[in-house]
């Protein structure tokens, strides 16, 4: 059976009889096609592990220094307490053992004149330990100064063990030095460990005083000596400049003398003693 198409007024053709499959002939189906997307990295990505190595490098960097730092300054803490003993110990001992040699006995009183006899064992012996126990000062004065400072780091875990022992040792050995100067002390003169530390202190500042004025002396005159050679120089210079200019006087005056002679001469020239003779022109005129 034919369809019969039927022509709408909007210019659209529908056939009758099709049903629900009619459609509209000038109508045209949208055809939807599916975009692929392409999917890549985000640069941002890039940029952040960049950025994080980066900082992993910075942090690695000043981790190190800061290491190194911290180790050169702990070596340098460790080296404040690399305290030797000074010389005056051994010489003191030195000198111990030739007075026992020649029969003085540790703790034995001294006879009535050996305390002003200058070469007696007990004068010989009590001027040795003073000598030592005056160059103990500065290592005695630094421990307890120090003291304080470094127990209160160690209580609050400031400081290094490393650092912690070097001042351990340190301290040790400055204490037994004390005790054992003060034994020798009793020795030498019973009761005299009581006072000889403090006697050291007095004997110590005063060469300390004497010492600071000889070099304040001997920079003032320095400065003195200076200022005059200063003067000196000067002085050497001036009569140099006057001498200079002198000779320089003396030789412009020479100059002008031989400029004024040449002068004389060069007029001399064309006067009558050296000038053209009388008819020299007139003899060629015929």
């Amino acid at each position: 059976m034919a369809e019969e198409a039927t022509v709408n007024p909007d210019g659209s053709t529908t056939f009758e009889g099709a049903g629900d499959e009619a459609f509209n002939a000038t109508e045209e189906e949208p055809i939807f096609v599916e975009e692929e997307v392409v999917k890549g990295v985000d640069p941002a990505i890039y940029l952040g592990l960049f950025v994080l190595i980066l900082g992993l490098l910075w942090f690695f960097v000043l981790r190190s220094q800061n290491k190194e730092e911290d180790e050169f300054f702990a070596e340098l803490d460790v080296e404040k307490f690399n305290l030797k003993l000074p010389d005056a110990v051994d010489e003191y001992y030195a000198i111990k053992e030739k007075v026992i040699e020649a029969g003085w006995e540790p703790g034995q009183a001294p006879s009535p004149g050996d305390t002003t006899n200058a070469s007696g064992p007990h004068r010989v012996m009590a001027q040795a330990l003073m000598k030592r126990c005056i160059a103990d000062i500065p290592i005695v004065t630094h421990i307890q100064k120090e003291s304080a400072g470094m127990n209160k780091l160690y209580s609050q875990s400031m400081c290094s063990v490393k650092q912690w022992r070097a001042y351990q040792a340190a301290e040790a050995m400055v204490s037994a030095e004390v005790d054992e100067v003060r034994a020798e002390a009793d020795e030498i003169e019973p009761g005299w460990s009581q006072v000889i530390w403090r006697q050291a202190m007095q004997y110590h500042n005063m060469l300390k005083q004497k010492h600071e004025m000889e070099q304040k002396a001997a920079a003032e005159e320095a400065k003195k000596r200076k200022i005059i050679e200063e003067r000196v120089n000067a002085e050497k210079k001036r009569m140099s400049d006057a001498e200079a200019k002198e000779k320089a006087a003396e030789q412009a005056a020479a100059d002008l003398l031989k400029a004024e002679e040449r002068e004389k001469e060069s007029k001399q020239s064309f006067s009558g003693k050296g000038g053209m003779k009388k008819g020299f022109m007139d003899g060629k005129k015929k």
